[in-house]
């Protein structure tokens, strides 16, 4: 056995980190974590009101090159899907048009995207 049990956090390179921690408290994440990190940076953690794995909203990359928007992978569950969709899109939040449904055994689903252009996903649990 290796000894790994669990996945705590997910690095989301992000230019402007107060601009990111604002948006994913307006999804209802709590700031658990916000330290100094060097070169004007933080190192923040935010985590969905019920979750243990967090994301944290990490600084640029020390090249200096810009963030590249990417599909991070984080999937989100919520027990209502269209409501889901329906707030994230009052919020203003960059949502796909409408919610997939390809049946069973796939969950409804959709994407959206974060101020950096970061797709994250959201599937009915």
């Amino acid at each position: 056995m290796t000894g790994l049990a669990t996945i705590s956090l997910v690095c989301v390179p992000t230019p402007e980190q107060d601009e990111a921690v604002a948006f994913y408290e307006s999804l209802g994440f709590e700031k658990r974590t916000d330290e100094p990190f060097g070169g004007g940076y933080r190192w923040i953690e935010v985590y969905p009101p019920e979750g243990t794995t967090g994301i944290a909203l990490a600084p640029p990359p020390p090249d200096g090159g810009p963030v590249q928007p990417t599909n991070t992978g984080i999937t989100l569950t919520t027990n209502d899907i269209d409501a889901t969709h329906a707030a994230l899109k009052d919020l203003g939040v960059d949502v796909d048009v409408g919610v997939s449904r390809m049946g069973e055994p796939v969950p409804p689903m959709f994407w959206f995207r974060d101020p950096t252009g970061h797709t994250l996903m959201v599937v009915e649990s």
